[in-house]
């Protein structure tokens, strides 16, 4: 298998939509690939594919390899950009040795990892039999995963295509779940003599909230809380709020529509307020932006006390790391996500997401968030929980995997679990006794605009996955 290949593969991926929840054009076009290169294939009523390639000749006693990555992808992209996710391909740019995205999302979580699948698959390589599972709906709920229906695959050997860091080799992940909290909210006339002033924070660098929500980045929902959590009183009235994106990802963006009677002294503190936070996050969010400019807005005032109990609740809505592992240096066990806010005319929407490897300080931490919203009167629900995957260091594909990672770079692979989310969890609890591991390409900025493929990184990636799996008994 040649990286210059799946690289190609990857370049067509990029051409099909496959939004989360909208990954029929990309379902259709793996099993018309199957049908093309005349191989096996099944599709389940929820869009999961599975395509099958027999044992080469004198490779029939070789243990089973089920390679598997996810079909969907996180859609974000730079506010005003003129795109459609649904619809026009992603665009792309490669420099200075990287395939870059830079006004939206790559996809290359987990675009790559199928093109890997579809380019061993047509290598003509003799191997043991590869299943190569493709499931959907990873980024916003592992719905894939979930609906599997046992014998969906044979093999006992899993290689998840799902990671962002090569070297690394992954043997655990956390366990997440979302909680979605809604607030009914009333309209009134505003009092006479206020004016409407939009308030924007924009320009940070966001990113997935499992592997980069230790990195200290600013997000934009919770910094506009703050900002408007310190205006409130008499000469305030909340109009609306909206920012952030998908649960995985941190807010890039908020901004707020509020009406005052002093527009200037607003203004004024917005533009203090800009000034400290620059400072404070000088480093991780060099190019955020504020603005406050005049604003217009079709839907009356909240009421002053469902405006206050909703800055309020956003200020004081954890977000963040809440507790480090105590077996792994450096890894992060426990952490929550304030996602992200919408205002519509007669309700209040927030998303926030929990993760941790231990399954009760996830709920404990969805609890507080729970708490935290329900005192003000909204109301809180919990969805879309999946476990962690709790590691096997004596597993036999780590073992032959790091033993090829030695023979193809002379050096040690690190051996680690990760923050972020991986469907090898539900996967051991539907498929027990699954023996897995997860590697991938080094990646950067995922989930977020600017999203970027490293590709030295995808070299040593294709060579590995084909050593693996060439050489497996």
């Amino acid at each position: 298998m040649q990286s210059e290949r799946v690289l190609e593969i990857f370049k067509e991926i990029t051409c099909i939509p496959r939004e989360s929840g909208h990954e029929g054009p990309i379902t259709d076009w793996l099993c018309d690939w199957a049908s093309d290169h005349s191989l096996q294939f099944k599709r389940d009523a929820t869009g999961n594919v599975l395509i099958i390639r027999e044992a080469a000749p004198g490779k029939e006693n070789v243990p089973t390899i089920v390679l598997q990555a996810h079909q969907d992808m996180v859609c974000e992209k730079v506010a005003g950009f003129p795109f459609d996710f649904r619809r026009d391909p992603i665009p792309y740019v490669i420099k200075d040795g990287w395939m870059i995205a830079e006004n939206t999302t790559l996809g290359a979580d987990d675009g790559i990892g199928i093109a890997a699948c579809l380019g061993l698959l047509e290598d003509t390589a003799p191997t043991g039999k590869i299943e190569c599972l493709f499931t959907i709906s990873e980024e916003t709920g592992m719905d894939g995963a979930e609906a599997l229906e046992p014998g969906f695959f044979d093999g006992k050997t899993l290689i998840n295509l799902d990671s962002e860091d090569e070297g690394q080799l992954f043997i655990g992940c956390a366990g997440g779940l979302n909680t979605n909290i809604k607030f009914k909210v009333r309209r009134t006339e505003l009092p006479e003599g206020f004016k409407l002033l939009k308030c924007t924070i924009a320009g940070g660098i966001g990113g997935h909230s499992g592997d980069d929500i230790n990195k200290g980045r600013a997000n934009a929902v919770q910094l506009l809380s703050r900002f408007l959590y310190g205006q409130l009183g008499d000469g305030f009235r909340l109009i609306s709020i909206d920012g952030g994106g998908k649960p995985n990802a941190i807010a890039r963006e908020c901004q707020a529509i509020v009406a005052v009677p002093k527009p200037d002294t607003l203004r004024n503190a917005f533009t203090d307020f800009a000034t400290d936070i620059l400072e404070e996050f000088h480093a991780t969010d060099p190019g955020l932006t504020f603005e406050c400019t005049p604003a217009t807005s079709e839907l009356g005032a909240l009421g002053k006390n469902a405006g206050e109990k909703i800055i309020t609740s956003l200020f004081t809505a954890p977000h963040g790391v809440k507790a480090m592992s105590q077996d792994i240096p450096g890894l992060v066990q426990t952490s929550t996500n304030l996602a992200s806010v919408r205002t519509g005319k007669s309700v209040v929407e927030i998303v926030t997401s929990q993760r941790s490897s231990s399954k009760s300080e996830r709920r404990a931490m969805a609890a507080k968030v729970r708490a935290n919203f329900e005192v003000a009167g909204a109301v809180v629900k919990h969805m879309y929980e999946y476990p962690g995957w709790n590691p096997n260091v004596n597993s036999h594909v780590l073992k032959r995997t790091v033993e090829a990672y030695r023979k193809l770079f002379s050096t040690e692979p690190e051996v680690k679990a990760i923050h972020a989310g991986l469907e090898c969890g539900l996967f051991l609890q539907k498929f027990p006794g699954l023996d897995m591991i997860s590697f991938g390409p080094t990646l950067r900025g995922v989930h977020a605009p600017g999203e970027k493929l490293e590709l030295a990184s995808m070299d040593k990636f294709v060579a590995l996955l084909d050593e693996v799996v060439r050489n497996f008994e």
